[in-house]
């Protein structure tokens, strides 16, 4: 997923959830723009720290993937010898 995709997915779920925090309330809608884009903008954040986190994992599982596959392959030559 890219950044972009992550951060503009997150932050409409932000502004969803706001129209259904106001809904639940029974208030308008339109009342206060500015809640809005508080809310699209706290998880347009976490949308893009989920991404950073998500490259990190990839980068750290890749790492231990290399570590695990040089520990098999010196185990296999001690075998051999």
């Amino acid at each position: 997923m890219t950044l972009l995709g992550s951060v503009v997915g997150f932050s409409f779920f932000g502004l969803a959830s706001r129209f259904g925090q106001l809904s639940i309330q029974k208030r308008n809608l339109m009342d206060n723009p500015g809640g809005h884009v508080l809310a699209m903008a706290v998880f347009g954040f976490a949308g893009y720290w989920a991404h950073q986190w998500d490259e990190r994992a990839g980068v750290i599982l890749a790492e231990k993937r290399a570590e695990i596959t040089e520990r098999r392959e010196r185990r296999l030559a001690r075998a051999d010898i």
